[in-house]
């Protein structure tokens, strides 16, 4: 039982025991028992934190429904090895060595090194923007539906866009909130902060300690801090920006909407498609080119560490400096005048190959059962949402057969736990070798 099967049996357990929790009569507002693939799939969209609905999560299920759903998106999102070391860790269970590598491949990070402080931080940091977000959702809940509603519709949202999950309590989603400045902001910041990477937030705190106290000691950025905050900040200018401006003549989005409206809906879309799965205008009403740009972000998602699916900001800018590195004829690819490690670049090579044949495989499949009616970019789409645990949907979802539904429960669970930690799962750790075999040239390109 290595690490990696850990990880990935622990996921299908999650699933599993959620799937039975919703399959009781009173997680139901009908009272009945629940179809399984609408459990299935609503607990898996639930644990790897995509939000993909098959049924109205408002009308269809109960409150005990609702609080299950909640419940597996928060383990979801802090992560199956997070939620259990974390609580042996309040048991008084020592913190061992395979604890730490569990945590380590888990979270993405470098070093074995501080897993037990990085650990509590996770949770403190998690309790403290989830509480802040209950409190500023307060505001717009609670006039318009009253105390009890509105706090429980608070906590629920504000779980829900941490853990960049996408899963909401109204009908529409978010699209009836569309012109409110507070939800907006609030939901897209706990977006953000949540698909940003724990780590990130942390070095982000001392910059700006160091900043406020005006300390002589200043601490060195890391590359990967610099790498995810100006890669987050150009997806996200340039996907307002591009959406904006695509569908800025398309009366059936944004196109009637005044031009601070059509602006505040294009950031909510720029952000909410990097993972999270709200939406404040019709999707299915987009353009070709602004559900092609969505399809963009979707698959690059949000940073390692954090909340987020995809194949990951750091992913995608290594892939973009090693092209540009070819295109100025070097051999090595640099960042921030740090040299990236080989080993590094093949790992963002396998990732985003492996990603690619997961989403080219399930639209293969899912073309091949459904009716001809649904069209190709449909369904890639759903499968792309679906991969990168993002959760928007172009509203034939729900319309699938039971088995194209099981196709996209394995494309999102693939996409959670991640392509490589899963082929590590399937052939075991790696065996080192001492063999050295001759280079030898061939035509690429």
């Amino acid at each position: 039982m290595t690490v990696s099967r850990t990880i990935c049996l622990g996921f299908i357990a999650v699933i599993l025991a959620g799937t039975a929790l919703l399959m009781l009569p009173f997680a139901t507002s009908s009272g009945q028992w629940n179809n399984l693939i609408v459990a299935l799939f609503t607990a898996t969209s639930a644990v790897c934190v995509t939000g993909h609905v098959v049924v109205d999560t408002a009308t269809y299920f109960s409150g005990f429904g609702q609080f299950v759903i909640m419940l597996l998106v928060q383990i979801g999102g802090l992560g199956y090895m997070t939620v259990t070391t974390f609580l042996l860790l309040l048991l008084g269970r020592r913190f061992g060595l395979k604890d730490k590598i569990a945590i380590q491949q888990a979270l993405d990070r470098r070093s074995l090194q501080g897993s037990n402080q990085i650990l509590r931080s996770i949770v403190a940091t998690t309790l403290v923007f989830e509480l802040t977000g209950v409190f500023l959702l307060l505001l717009e809940f609670v006039p318009k539906i009253g105390w009890s509603k509105g706090l429980w519709f608070a906590i629920f949202h504000s779980v829900s866009a941490w853990n960049n999950a996408g899963f909401a309590l109204f009908s529409d989603n978010l699209v009836s909130y569309q012109g409110s400045l507070l939800l907006n902001m609030v939901i897209t910041g706990l977006i953000i902060f949540g698909g940003i990477g724990y780590e990130v937030i942390l070095e982000l705190y001392l910059m700006l300690r160091e900043t406020i106290t005006n300390s002589s000691i200043r601490t060195v950025r890391s590359l990967n801090f610099r790498v995810a905050i100006s890669t987050t900040i150009f997806l996200l200018l340039g996907g307002t920006l591009s959406i904006w401006l695509i569908e800025m003549p398309n009366n059936q989005t944004i196109g009637t909407l005044g031009t601070g409206q059509q602006l505040l809906a294009a950031w909510f879309q720029a952000v909410t498609s990097r993972t999270a799965g709200f939406n404040t205008i019709d999707i299915s009403k987009m353009t070709t080119a602004g559900l092609f740009i969505t399809i963009a972000l979707m698959l690059i998602g949000g940073c390692p560490g954090g909340t987020a699916g995809g194949i990951k900001t750091t992913t995608a800018r290594i892939l973009a400096s090693s092209t540009y590195a070819v295109l100025q004829g070097k051999e090595s690819v640099v960042l921030y005048r740090r040299q990236v490690p080989n080993a590094l670049i093949l790992k963002a090579v396998g990732v985003t190959f492996g990603s690619i044949m997961t989403v080219v495989s399930a639209v293969i499949i899912i073309s091949l059962i459904e009716p001809p009616k649904l069209n190709f970019i449909q369904i890639l789409f759903e499968v792309v949402s679906g991969f990168g645990t993002v959760g928007l949907s172009m509203g034939i979802t729900a319309d699938l057969s039971a088995v194209s539904k099981l196709v996209l429960v394995a494309t999102m669970y693939i996409g959670r736990v991640g392509v490589l930690l899963l082929i590590s799962a399937l052939l075991g750790d790696p065996k080192s070798t001492a063999i050295n075999y001759p280079e030898e040239s061939l035509l690429v390109g």
